[in-house]
């Protein structure tokens, strides 16, 4: 219990937790008809973001890398995701196929993930998983920012909302082939494995 405190208390931790508070002001500004609050929503989910980066550094420098973390962090971003993704939906920016292909997609990895360590398998993480990380972050930030603007210097609008469906799908097709990837190394390690005596 001391131990389980402690690591409630570290630095990196309560970056993390701070995280997950982001998430019902991002939601509270996510406004179909403001322009300035959709924008500030935008900049609240960069900050949730950012925080993901910013754990991961606290913890690896201050050497307070912890089973909590490694729990929280990843419970944090999908958190942030679905929750924001989910109420997008109910303000009709994102169809919702596309909202349960990307939840199913990562509640499936998470359960293989399970069974493999369980097992004691190690399946490293794709290359796949992390560009699908990184599109998802700009197709939510563009979501959130919704509306249509200028770029600066150019004769050129652009339609955030139409864009950021663009990079959504693009990050779904690349989820869905690196959960592909993920399966087949799977079971590829769990075929690997010498069968138990009867």
């Amino acid at each position: 219990m001391p131990n389980l405190r402690r690591e409630l208390t570290n630095v990196p931790n309560l970056v993390t937790m701070g995280r997950v508070a982001f998430i019902p002001f991002v939601l509270l500004f996510i406004d179909n008809f403001s322009p300035l609050r959709s924008f500030i929503a935008s900049l609240l989910y960069l900050g949730a973001a950012a925080g993901d980066a910013l754990d991961g550094y606290l913890a690896r420098s201050r050497g307070e890398v912890s089973m909590l973390g490694k729990f929280l962090d990843p419970l944090a971003d999908k958190l942030i995701v679905t929750a924001v993704l989910v109420f997008m939906v109910a303000l009709s920016r994102v169809p919702a196929w596309v909202v349960v292909v990307i939840v199913g997609r990562d509640l499936t990895i998470n359960g293989l993930r399970s069974i493999a360590s369980a097992q004691g398998l190690v399946i490293s993480a794709s290359a796949g998983g992390k560009i699908k990380t990184g599109l998802q972050l700009v197709a939510i930030m563009m979501l959130l920012i919704y509306f249509r603007y200028p770029v600066l210097g150019t004769g050129i609008t652009v339609d955030y909302h139409r864009a950021g469906l663009i990079v959504l799908y693009v990050s779904m097709a690349v989820s869905v082939i690196s959960a592909a990837q993920y399966l087949r190394h799977f079971l590829s390690a769990a075929l690997a494995q010498p069968r138990a005596p009867a």
